[in-house]
C-alpha cells in the first residue's frame, strides 16, 4: 500500500467529515492574534508556552510542517509571520486558504510530504511548527533531517510527538474498557494489521499510523543537528483510558546549531 497516497486521501476525508484538527480557527481568534493575543498547540490540548517563540514573529519566515487545517498557520500569520504551510492533504491546505481569504492574511500553501522538502531552499526558515503528524510516516528520521536542512542556523523547531506507548495496547479492547498489551514498538499498521484489515482501511480511507521509538523521535532530532531546549507532556484530555495513567503526547523545542 502507498502510505503517502493513503494518508493524503484519509486526511481529505477527515476534512469532509469535519474531524478533529481539520476545523479552522474563528475570525475572532484571528483578530485577537493580530492584536498580539495569540497561542497555538502542537499536541491535543496544551498550548505551546509563549517563551518558546521569539519575542516577535513580525517578518519571520515560519514553516508549518504537516500542519494544514487552518489552525496554526493562520494564527502565526495574523501575529506577523511570513507563513508557509506544507501538508500532504489538499483539503487541509484549503482550510488555510479559506481562513487567509476570509481574514485578509497572506499564507503560502504547498502540497507535499514532510519526508522530502526539495521544493524549499536550505537555511530559509526562522521557525518550524510541526504538530503531531509524523505518526503518519513509516520513518521519522527524514523528517528531522529535512527540518534541519531548511532551518537557518539557530532556527527553532517546535514539534508535537506521540509517545509510542500508545501503540502497545489493543485498540479494540480499549474501546471495551480494557487495557491489553498486544503490540511491540516501533509499531507499524502495515506489519500489524491483517490483509483483510488493511483492505478495510483502504476502502474506508482510514489513515495508516506508525509508532516511532523515542530514540528516533528525540535522538533523531539531536543527530539531525538540533539541541533540545524545551519539553512538556500532554494527553487526550480524558477521552482515552490511558489518560488516567500516563501522558501520551510530547512536545519538544529544539534549536538548530552548526557545530564544527
Amino acid at each position: 500500500m502507498d502510505v503517502l497516497k493513503q494518508n493524503s486521501m484519509a486526511w481529505d476525508k477527515k476534512v469532509e467529515d469535519g474531524g478533529n484538527y481539520t476545523r479552522p480557527v474563528s475570525s475572532e481568534t484571528i483578530e485577537r492574534s493580530k492584536a498580539g493575543d495569540w497561542e497555538i498547540g502542537v499536541t491535543a490540548g496544551k498550548m505551546v508556552p509563549r517563551h518558546w517563540f521569539p519575542d516577535s514573529l513580525k517578518g519571520l519566515k515560519v514553516l508549518c510542517l504537516a500542519s494544514g487545517g487552518g489552525q496554526q498557520g493562520p494564527v502565526l500569520a495574523a501575529a506577523g509571520a511570513n507563513v508557509t504551510v506544507v501538508d500532504l492533504s489538499l483539503k487541509q491546505l484549503e482550510q488555510d486558504q479559506y481562513v487567509a481569504k476570509r481574514d485578509g492574511l497572506s499564507i503560502q500553501t504547498i502540497q507535499g510530504s514532510m519526508l522530502d522538502l526539495h521544493f524549499l531552499e536550505e537555511d530559509s526558515f526562522d521557525l518550524i511548527v510541526h504538530p503531531v503528524s509524523n505518526v503518519f510516516v513509516e520513518n521519522v528520521l527524514p523528517v528531522w533531517k529535512e527540518a534541519s536542512r531548511v532551518l537557518k542556523d539557530k532556527g527553532i523547531l517546535i514539534a508535537g510527538i506521540t509517545n509510542p506507548l500508545l501503540y502497545i495496547f489493543d485498540e479494540e479492547e480499549e474501546d471495551k474498557g480494557k487495557l491489553v498489551v498486544k503490540h511491540k514498538v516501533p509499531y507499524s499498521d502495515l506489519e500489524t494489521l491483517s490483509e483483510e484489515k488493511l483492505e478495510q482501511y483502504r476502502e474506508s480511507k482510514r489513515a495508516l499510523e506508525f509508532g516511532h521509538s523515542l530514540e528516533d523521535q528525540i535522538q533523531g532530532q539531536v543527530d539531525a543537528g538540533f539541541v533540545i531546549t524545551g519539553f512538556y507532556e500532554d494527553n487526550f484530555g480524558g477521552s482515552r483510558m490511558l489518560d488516567n495513567y500516563i501522558n501520551t503526547f510530547i512536545a519538544t523545542r529544539a534549536v538548530k546549531l552548526k557545530i564544527d
